[in-house]
């Protein structure tokens, strides 16, 4: 790379390139993006490299799944974190093999859309729902004026562009834009099982059911002891062994009855009761699915 920028490197073995990393840069394309815009990159190691601090990015070229080059990227590297060595001991704080360039890319290619050409508009819906799908379609034609728009599937709206309006699509869809629709929540519950966290939606409902949890819990403790020999007593020190049992069963437990059609505060609050951990909840909420008392549906990440 130094020859080709003029600088002979031939016949030099001094030379320590110990502070050249090798990285990948990845960036994402904003819709509409004209040439000559700018949008951020990420920079990340790829090998050995064990910062980025103070680093700068040559001239990169983008590449898209097709191969052409859609931006190129070069400029100084912003990192959040950094690391300290010493002899015996290593602080690092953040990530600092990963940084990020504010509008450290320029585009060059665009991706062409016309408007013009349009004669429907779909529209995908974030979280598919039969019912947020239907209700969008019908406050679409409400604030048209006139039967547009339909619900093709759980998640997709299409809007049929009229043929007074098929010269102003940018109009028709800011007037889109405005409409406000609730969107239906479905009962879920969502568990991650790594990190114990346990999200529960709005409207889960859970029938009458008891519940009760206990846990036995057997500790074990050994603290051996030393027999010592008197004075002048002929003989050796002896290690005795001792153990110390302790056995919980959960007996102060209770047993806590939820009624039908408790909301979500009520499932909680009962649950507490028990003094119930993540973990521990995680298997209740199961159990109640099996009994058939939980009206909702379980998702295990």
């Amino acid at each position: 790379m130094l020859e080709r920028l003029g600088v002979n490197t031939r016949g030099d073995a001094a030379l320590n390139t110990s502070n050249v990393a090798a990285v990948v840069v990845t960036a994402n394309l904003a819709p509409f993006a004209l040439q000559g815009t700018r949008m951020d990159v990420n920079v990340s190691t790829l090998g050995d490299a064990s910062s980025l601090l103070g680093g700068t990015l040559l001239v990169t070229p983008l590449l898209g799944a097709d191969g052409e080059v859609y931006a190129v990227a070069q400029g100084s590297i912003a990192v959040g974190g950094f690391t300290a060595q010493g002899a015996a001991e290593t602080v690092t704080k953040g990530v600092p093999t990963g940084g990020r360039m504010a509008n450290g890319a320029i585009v060059e290619r665009e991706v062409p859309f016309d408007f013009s050409q349009m004669h429907t508009v779909r529209i995908a819906l974030r979280n598919p729902d039969l019912t947020t799908a239907r209700r969008m379609a019908e406050a679409i034609n409400l604030a048209l004026g006139f039967p547009a728009a339909a619900a093709s599937d759980p998640a997709t709206v299409r809007v049929t562009i009229p043929p007074a309006l098929s010269g102003d699509v940018v109009g028709l869809l800011t007037t889109i834009e405005q409409v406000e629709v609730e969107p239906d929540q479905p009962a879920r519950i969502v568990i991650d099982e790594h990190n114990g966290v346990i999200v529960i939606g709005a409207n889960v409902r859970v029938d009458e059911v008891a519940i009760a949890q206990g846990n036995l819990t057997i500790r074990i403790t050994e603290t051996p002891q030393v027999s010592q020999p008197g004075p002048f007593a002929a003989g050796e020190a002896v290690e005795v062994p001792r153990s110390d049992i302790a056995v919980d069963e959960g007996a102060e437990n209770r047993l806590v009855v939820l009624r039908p059609g408790v909301t979500l505060q009520d499932l909680v609050d009962g649950l507490n009761a028990l003094g119930i951990g993540p973990r521990d909840l995680i298997s209740i909420l199961q159990a109640i699915k099996a009994a058939g008392a939980l009206q909702a549906e379980i998702t295990v990440m």
